[in-house]
C-alpha cells in the first residue's frame, strides 16, 4: 500500500491550487506550475487539504497513487520554498564564472563550456569554484544540475571534477612500483 499516497498535503497560505479535469495548477509567491495527471487517479480540495486517491489496488494505480502525491506536493513546495542544488568545482584550474546571463565553466578542456539560462532556472556563481542551481520545478532544477555536473564527473583517483556538495566520491589506489 502506498504511504506517500495516504498522506494527506496541507497547501500553505499564499498558495492557490485549480484543478481541472486531470490538469492541476499550483500558483503560489514564486511562480506558478501546471502538469497533467493519469485520469484514473482522483485528487480533492477540502478545507485547504488536498487528497489522492486510487479506484483499485492495480499494480499501476498503485503506484501512480504515491507518484502523483509527491509530485503535487513537490510543486506546492517549489512555489513556495524553491529548490535549489549546490555543485563544487575541485582541480587545478578548474573555475566558473558568470558572463551576463551565461556561466562559463572552464572544467581542462581545450574550450570553455557555456551554458545559457534556461527558463525558470537561475544559476549563481557566488565564486569561482561553487555553482548553485534554483527554481521552482524540482525536477527541472536537479536536470540542470546534473547535465553541469556531466561536462566532468568526479573521478576517482585524484577527485578532480565537478560534484554535487556533501557528495562522497569513492578514492582509488594508484599503481604501485613492484
Amino acid at each position: 500500500m502506498s504511504r506517500v499516497g495516504l498522506k494527506a498535503l496541507e497547501i500553505p497560505e499564499g498558495v492557490e491550487i485549480k484543478q481541472e479535469n486531470n490538469t492541476i495548477t499550483v500558483k503560489g509567491p514564486k511562480g506558478e506550475l501546471t502538469r497533467t495527471f493519469h485520469p484514473d487517479i482522483t485528487v480533492k480540495i477540502e478545507d485547504n487539504v488536498l487528497s489522492v486517491e486510487r479506484p483499485s489496488d492495480n499494480k499501476e494505480h498503485r503506484a501512480l497513487h504515491g507518484t502523483t502525491r509527491s509530485l503535487i506536493g513537490n510543486m506546492v513546495d517549489g512555489v513556495s520554498k524553491g529548490f535549489e542544488k549546490s555543485l563544487e568545482i575541485i582541480g587545478v584550474g578548474y573555475r566558473a564564472q558568470k558572463q551576463g546571463q551565461k556561466v562559463i565553466i572552464n572544467a581542462g578542456y581545450s574550450h570553455p563550456v557555456e551554458l545559457e539560462n534556461r527558463e525558470g532556472i537561475e544559476i549563481e556563481v557566488p565564486s569561482n569554484t561553487k555553482v548553485i542551481v534554483k527554481g521552482i520545478d524540482k525536477e527541472l532544477v536537479g536536470a540542470v544540475a546534473a547535465n553541469i555536473r556531466a561536462i566532468r564527473p568526479p573521478e576517482p583517483y585524484k577527485g578532480k571534477g565537478i560534484r554535487y556538495e556533501n557528495e562522497h566520491v569513492r578514492r582509488k589506489e594508484g599503481k604501485t612500483a613492484k
